[in-house]
């Protein structure tokens, strides 16, 4: 097999936090080596002159629904991971909150072969914390381990009962399996579609309030002291929150937190007049709360960010906002939306993919995020600057449900390598 140069790239490495020219080598599926500008480049390679753009780690996307098995006319592994590759993420770490829970070994040995099957890019998988996801009875954490799982979640369904959660999380602990909670208070959020104040009494939406975000990650907190299990938030949206998070880490516990694409780039009144492509879960915050959450990406107190790709068809959205499901979708238009935080200074490019790329690959113990001798030539090469129209119905995802329709964006992925093979080139 050929080398492949990648040369004339602007080289993005979040663990040595640089943006500098440079090359890079691809040897076999590896990294096999980064030149800075000015040094020797080997001769006997396939060039690929990048044209001074950013070349950068794969995304490790985690957070990520696929309607299989049960809800494939919403989204397969097939049309997930072309939606992927187009979007610069080289791994894809699936939820369990499939129409058929993926709470056996047998249910995920089935969606990692449709995995491996169909999609081009890397697929991990967790499994669920709880049978059904109804926080009764936890999963056989073990032999799910066995069988491929990397993490374990009932996502959305916060399990209500502390007894039985504090048993999975000790177990959990004595595996090392990681556990990854909702933060929320499921009483005060049931039914809510917004986040109240002004604007959600204005629309007349069922609200909940901040703290049942705070609320819900104190609870989690207590149990992770009482257990010592590994934890990671999936989404921390609301800035009364973070000081708990804060006082957490400094105590030493096993934590770490994410946040959503959707919750850095937009705000409550971007709801507008009802319109539900930007209804998500948790919903919208305040302009403050999505700048303080901005803050806390660049000061490394979260330490993660998803697309939280959730699709979601036209008969799911086009309801009363109360009654319009949840979610978006996010793996093709993540990286040129939060490019907005690049282009408004909000956030510089090694600071934003080491939370997509570095951060969450050594959350889960992977080799990838890096752009260093021997790492996996999981890559993306992007222009930060190209200005775009999205379209929505040029996504590759079977469903369309995002809330960028029609945004002006600036920045276009170009090329995507996964484990030294190129899948996507625009």
């Amino acid at each position: 097999m050929t080398d492949t140069l990648l040369a004339n790239a602007r080289l993005i490495d979040p663990a040595a936090g640089t943006d500098a020219p440079g090359a890079l080598l691809i040897s076999g599926g590896t990294i096999k080596a980064v030149y800075a500008e000015g040094d020797a480049l080997p001769d006997g390679t396939e060039v690929i002159d990048c044209g001074g753009r950013c070349l950068a780690p794969g995304i490790v996307d985690i957070g990520v629904k696929v309607g299989e098995p049960g809800e494939r006319h919403k989204e397969s592994y097939a049309t997930a991971g072309r939606a992927a590759a187009a979007g610069g993420v080289t791994t894809m770490v699936t939820r369990p909150d499939t129409q058929q829970c993926i709470d056996t070994p047998e249910g995920l040995d089935f969606i990692r072969r449709r995995a491996a099957e169909d999609a081009p890019v890397k697929v991990l998988h967790m499994a669920a914390l709880t049978k059904g996801r109804a926080g009764r009875e936890m999963t056989e954490i073990g032999f799910l381990m066995d069988a491929g799982a990397v993490a374990f979640t009932d996502c959305d369904h916060v399990c209500t009962d502390n007894k039985v959660l504090s048993r999975a999380m000790t177990y959990a602990r004595s595996l090392g399996a990681l556990v990854i909670g909702h933060p929320q208070d499921s009483g005060l959020s049931k039914g809510a579609a917004a986040t109240s104040g002004k604007f959600a009494s204005l629309r007349g939406l069922p609200a909940v309030s901040p703290m049942a975000e705070r609320m819900g990650l104190d609870r989690d907190i207590a149990l992770i002291e009482m257990t010592g299990v590994r934890y990671h938030a999936d989404q921390i949206t609301a800035a009364r929150a973070l000081p708990a998070l804060e006082r957490a880490k400094k105590n030493g516990f096993d934590v770490t937190a994410g946040t959503s694409m959707h919750h850095l780039t937009l705000n409550e009144l971007d709801v507008a007049d009802y319109r539900t492509f930007f209804k998500v879960k948790p919903p919208l915050r305040s302009e403050e709360d999505r700048q303080e959450i901005v803050n806390a990406v660049r000061t490394g107190l979260i330490d993660i960010i998803g697309s939280f790709h959730t699709p979601q068809d036209e008969e799911s959205k086009r309801l009363p906002f109360e009654e319009a499901a949840s979610g978006a979708v996010g793996l093709e238009t993540m990286l040129p939306v939060l490019l907005r935080l690049y282009h408004s200074g909000e956030l510089d490019l090694p600071t934003l993919f080491r939370a997509l790329s570095l951060n969450p690959a050594k959350r889960l113990g992977l080799d990838c995020g890096r752009l260093t001798a021997g790492a996996p030539a999981d890559l993306v090469l992007f222009d930060a600057d190209k200005p775009i129209v999205l379209d929505r119905f040029k996504l590759r995802s079977k469903s369309k449900n995002t809330p960028f329709d029609g945004a002006r964006l600036q920045g276009k992925v170009l090329g995507t390598w996964v484990a030294g093979t190129r899948v996507f080139e625009a």
